[in-house]
Order: C-alpha cells, then structure tokens, then sequence
C-alpha cells in the first residue's frame, strides 16, 4: 500500500538522535511522501533544513495556537519570507486550542487570522488544529466563523487555489456536521491515531463522507500512537495503521486507497521538482 504521512513533526526533540532511522523505516513501510510542519520559528528552521536534505520530505512554517502568545511581532517576517520557499507547501500548524488553553483565546484568534492571511496571500493550504474541551464544540465552531469571515470558500479563494483545498484540518476531532461544512468549504480533512480515542467515535461517520480528493491521514508524530504502535514515541511508519482503519470504515481497496491518498496530497500540496523515488 502506497503511503502518505500529512503531518509529521520529525523535527521534534524526540527524534533528534534518530531522526535518520525512522525515516529509513517510514520509507520501508512505503510512506513516499511526509509533511513536516513548524509551529513556531526554531521548529520551522529545522523543518526546512529537513526538507532540504531530504528531498522527499515538505515543510510548513507557521505559528501553533500554544506559541500564539509566544511569537514576537519582530519574527512575524521570517514567517512571511519563509512561506515563499519552494520547500515550504503549506502554512501552519495553526488553529485553536480551546481545550488546553496555552495561550489566551484572544492570542489565539490573532495568530488565526494571520496565519490564514498568509495562506491566501501565498496559495498554500493552511494546517488546522482544533480542539474543544470533552463535550464541547466552541473552538470548531469558533475556527469555522474565522475560515468563512476570512474568504474561505469565497469564489477568490477557490480561484487562487485553483480548486485544491485551500487548508487541510488535521487531526480530525469533532462533529460529523463540523466536517460538513469544512468539506462543503472545499478543505482536506486528515485523520491520525486520535480516531481511536474513546470519545472520538464520530471520526468513522466522516471518513466515510469525506470526497477522495480531500481525503489525507496522518500520524502526528511523535504524538497520537494508533493501536499497535509503541505509546511513547509514535513514528511516521505507523501511517499505516490509521491508513488501514480508513480503507475498512470506507470498503476501499487499501491498494487503491493507497493510490489516491498519494495523489491527493500531491494535488493539495504541490510542489516543483518534488522527489518521488
């Protein structure tokens, strides 16, 4: 089965002795493509150095909704120079946190919109966290108002993104109607070992309404272990597992799936001169 990890934090403390073996083995276990967002400036650096020295291998400069506090108005233009990067294909990891709360919802708006002003300044998708508290839905319905009051589905977008998804909400957490109306803006939806999680029953109800081509999943490395995968540290092989949970909620044949998740990532996250072997 052809694999794709859309969201990979390889950069992360956690693999800085061993970063080369876990790609090795990822490579093994047929993941041909991995995206490794930033959340802040330092971990955007060492994405793009990634990125650099292995061509397979995007990076995505942004500011997380945990650093929204954090980031200095002064760094604020590495962010914009860096989006321009051919080795950089989307903008993020941004969104909310409303549940863990490490920066102040008004912080995190902030950091939102700019965020999303880059994405449709440059073309490139922006990478969405989101999470509520158990039981409640105030930052998807929050980031929802923030996408539609930004242009996000507006004709403008869809032409400046010339139809590809205009971000990628990864991770998926939330309501069935919360990925309605994100597929009816047109954006990718990506799924990672949350899907697993006690709680996180309504994941298998979207998987089955999200349209091929805005179909992604993910390991959120070296978070979110899938059952199977060792607990403390997850890596980007284990793609393969959630990829697997895909195929069955869906009665897709994993080889074609394998196919079109490969080629929806290429179509959501283009980029000149990609290495493919």
């Amino acid at each position: 089965m052809r694999l794709i990890d859309s969201h990979c934090h390889i950069q992360a403390d956690r693999f800085e002795t061993d970063a080369d073996l876990v790609l090795g083995s990822a490579r093994l276990a047929g993941v041909e493509r991995i995206l490794v967002p930033g959340w802040n400036r330092a971990s955007g650096e060492r994405a793009l150095a990634l990125a650099e020295r292995y061509p397979w291998l995007d990076a995505a400069v942004g500011v997380h909704p945990h650093d929204a506090a954090k980031v200095a108005d002064a760094d604020w233009p590495w962010f914009v120079e860096s989006a321009a990067d051919p080795r950089v294909v989307a903008i993020g990891e941004t969104g909310l946190d409303f549940d863990r709360v490490f920066s102040p919802p008004e912080d995190q708006l902030a950091n939102l919109r700019r965020n999303l002003a880059l994405a449709l300044a440059t073309g490139k998708p922006a990478i969405l966290h989101c999470r509520s508290v158990d039981g409640r839905r105030d930052a998807q319905d929050a980031l929802l108002h923030e996408l539609r009051e930004t242009g996000f589905g507006d004709r403008a977008t869809i032409r400046a993104f010339e139809g590809r998804p205009p971000a990628i909400v990864h991770s998926y957490s939330g309501p069935v109607d919360h990925a309605e109306a994100m597929i009816d803006l047109g954006l990718a939806i990506s799924f990672s070992g949350l899907v697993f999680r006690a709680g996180e029953e309504a994941s298998a109800d979207v998987a089955r309404l999200v349209p091929i081509e805005q179909l992604l999943v993910e390991t959120d490395s070296p978070f979110l272990s899938p059952p199977g995968a060792p607990r403390r540290r997850n890596e980007p092989e284990w793609v393969a597992i959630t990829a697997g949970w895909l195929a069955t909620q869906r009665g897709d044949d994993p080889e074609e799936l394998g196919e079109a998740l490969v080629a929806a990532y290429d179509a959501t996250l283009p980029r000149a001169g990609r290495a493919t072997g």
